[in-house]
C-alpha cells in the first residue's frame, strides 16, 4: 500500500476558501451554498485523492464560522427505510445527529434541520420529536407542487411559498445533508424565494468536489465518482451548456445537467433578473482539480477505489440492498479501465488463506475464511478462521505481531483465555458462535496489555494499521466490521456469507 501523496490539501483549502468568499461578494446580501458530498469524514475523497484531508470542508467552515449559518437537510424517505451510511455503518438519521455533534466539536452550531419530502411517516415523526426535545429547530418541507416542469407553480405561494421560512442571520448559509437526494437544492431555492419576497437579494451556488470539472471525462478520479453513485445511476458527461457558452470542455454529472434549464428558469423567476449562470459548471465552486500535484498517484488510487466499490456492491446485492443493475454498472466502469478484482493486491492472498484453511481441515465440516492486509511497506499479512477466532481477528493479531517484531510462536492472547471466553459465550450468553470476532478480540487484547509486555508492545502498533487495505473472503460479521472500521481499515469482501445461519448474533 503506497503512502505517496497526490493532492496538496493546503493549496486546495486556500483556493476553495477564496473562491467561496468571492462568490459571497458577488451576490452582496446573502449566498445559499449547497454542499455536495459529505461535509465531514469524506473518505471517498481521501481515498481517490491521497493527501486530501477527509475533514477539509470542516476546516474551511471553521475559518468562515463568523460569516456562516448551517442548515442540515435529510430526506424523509431515507429515515423511513433506514438507509445506511456504509463507512460508519449507521443509518442516515443517526448520521444526521452525529453530524450535529461533530459540528459542535468544531465550534459550529446547526441553525436548523429540514426534513424534506415529508409525508408524516411514523419513523420520521419520532426523529423530529427527538431533535425538538433537544432544542434543535426542525422544519418539514413537503414535495414541491409543480416540480420539475411547472415553473409558475413552483415559484409561487403554493410551491416554494408553502414551505416555512428558515430564519438565518449570516451572509453565507451552508446547506448540507447526509448523502445525495437529501433535498439540499430544493431547500436553497425555497429560501431564495422567501428572501426575495422580503427584498433580500440572495444568491445560490454549489460547493462541489466530484466530478472534477477540469480533468478529463474518463479520468479514473471521475470514473470513481460514477462508481460511488452507481446505485443511484449517476453518470458524468461533458457540460453542453458550458461548451456552448464558453467553447470550453468541462465535466459535470447528469442530474446537474438535466436540471439546469429548469433551475435557470426558476432562478430567473425568483430574482426577476437574467441568471448570472450560463452553465451548471458555473454554479459550482470547485478547486479540487487544482489541488492535484501527482496525477499518476491519484489515478492509481482512484482505480483501487473503483474495485473497492465493485466488491461493496456485490456484498450489498446478496444482502438485498442493491439490484443487479448496480453491479453491472460497476462492472462496465471496471472494464473501461481494464481492471479486474484481483488487481486489488490483498484479494488473492485472502483467498489463498481460506484455501489453506480448508486444506488443513479436510474432512471437517464448516466454512473456512481467509483475510489479508497490506502493510505500509507493501508486506502482505494473512489470517484465517479457527474454532477460537474469526479470520479478521487472527489477521489483526498477525499484523501487529509483525509490526512489533514479535515471532509467530508468541501468543498475544493465551489459548486458555480464548477458550474461557468461548465457554462464557456459549454457556452463559447462549451464543452459537463462540469464536472471537474482531471487536471481542480487541477488548481481550486491551486486558492482556496489563500482564503481557508482548501484548502491550503489539497493541501500540494498532494505530499504524489505519488506512491499510484489507480483504476478507466472506462478508464480515457485525463485530468484525465494527472492529475493522474503528481501526480505520479500507475493507473489501467477497460476496459470500461466513455462516449458514440467517441470523448472526
Amino acid at each position: 500500500m503506497s503512502h505517496a501523496v497526490g493532492f496538496d490539501n493546503n493549496k486546495y483549502l486556500k483556493q476553495q476558501t477564496a473562491a467561496i468568499l468571492e462568490r459571497v461578494d458577488r451576490f452582496g446580501h446573502k449566498l445559499y451554498l449547497e454542499f455536495g458530498g459529505k461535509i465531514l469524514f469524506d473518505y471517498h475523497a481521501a481515498r481517490v485523492l491521497p493527501g486530501f484531508d477527509p475533514n477539509v470542508k470542516m476546516q474551511l467552515l471553521a475559518k468562515l464560522k463568523d460569516k456562516a449559518n448551517i442548515i442540515l437537510c435529510i430526506y424523509a424517505g431515507d429515515i423511513e427505510r433506514k438507509k445506511v451510511r456504509a463507512d460508519f455503518g449507521i443509518t442516515y438519521d443517526a448520521d444526521a445527529m452525529k453530524l450535529i455533534d461533530d459540528l459542535r466539536d468544531w465550534g459550529l452550531e446547526i441553525g436548523a434541520v429540514v426534513i424534506t419530502r415529508y409525508e408524516e411517516q411514523p419513523a420520521v415523526k419520532v426523529f423530529k420529536n427527538r431533535l425538538e426535545h433537544r432544542n434543535i429547530r426542525v422544519y418539514t418541507h413537503r414535495f414541491t407542487k409543480g416540480y420539475p416542469t411547472d415553473v409558475d407553480m413552483i415559484v409561487s405561494d403554493e410551491g416554494y411559498g408553502a414551505n416555512a421560512y428558515i430564519e438565518t442571520d449570516k451572509p453565507l448559509v451552508v446547506v448540507t445533508g447526509p448523502g445525495p437526494g437529501s433535498g439540499k437544492l430544493a431547500t436553497c431555492l425555497s429560501q431564495l424565494y422567501h428572501e426575495h419576497r422580503r427584498g433580500i437579494k440572495a444568491g445560490y451556488a454549489k460547493f462541489e468536489t466530484f466530478p472534477i470539472w477540469n480533468i478529463p471525462l474518463k479520468h479514473p478520479v471521475n470514473i470513481a465518482y460514477e462508481a460511488a453513485t452507481a446505485d443511484i445511476r449517476d453518470f458524468n458527461q461533458i457540460d453542453p451548456f458550458h461548451l456552448e457558452a464558453y467553447g470550453e470542455t468541462a465535466i459535470n454529472y447528469n442530474r446537474d445537467v438535466e436540471v439546469f434549464p429548469v433551475l435557470k428558469r426558476i432562478l430567473m423567476k425568483i430574482t426577476n433578473t437574467e441568471s448570472i449562470y450560463r452553465s451548471p459548471t458555473d454554479m459550482g465552486v470547485n478547486r479540487a482539480g487544482f489541488g492535484i500535484v501527482d496525477d499518476a498517484v491519484v489515478q492509481a488510487a482512484a482505480m483501487q477505489e473503483i474495485i473497492r466499490r465493485r466488491f461493496r456492491y456485490a456484498c450489498e446485492h446478496v444482502m438485498g440492498f442493491v439490484d443487479k443493475e448496480t453491479i453491472q454498472r460497476a462492472d462496465l466502469l471496471m472494464k473501461e479501465l481494464g481492471l479486474n478484482p484481483e488487481d486489488r493486491v490483498v484479494v488473492q492472498p485472502a483467498r489463498n488463506a481460506a484455501k489453506d484453511a480448508r486444506t488443513k481441515n479436510k474432512g471437517n465440516a464448516g466454512i473456512y475464511s481467509g483475510a489479508a492486509l497490506e502493510l505500509g511497506d507493501g508486506t502482505i499479512i494473512t489470517g484465517k478462521n479457527s474454532s477460537l477466532m474469526h479470520a479478521a481477528s487472527s489477521l489483526i493479531l498477525n499484523a501487529i505481531k509483525k509490526l512489533a517484531g514479535l515471532p509467530d510462536e508468541i501468543h498475544l492472547l493465551a489459548p486458555n483465555i480464548l477458550e474461557s471466553i468461548g465457554r462464557m459465550k456459549r454457556d452463559m450468553l447462549g451464543s452459537k458462535n463462540i469464536s472471537l470476532d474482531l471487536e471481542e478480540t480487541l477488548i481481550a487484547l486491551s486486558i492482556g496489555t496489563a500482564t503481557n509486555p508482548s501484548t502491550d508492545a503489539a497493541v501500540k502498533k494498532l494505530k499504524e494499521l489505519r488506512g491499510c487495505n484489507v480483504h476478507t473472503t466472506h462478508i464480515p460479521t457485525p463485530g468484525d466490521e465494527a472492529g475493522l472500521r474503528k481501526l480505520g481499515l479500507n475493507l473489501t469482501s467477497d460476496p459470500d456469507f461466513g455462516t449458514k445461519n440467517l441470523y448472526i448474533d
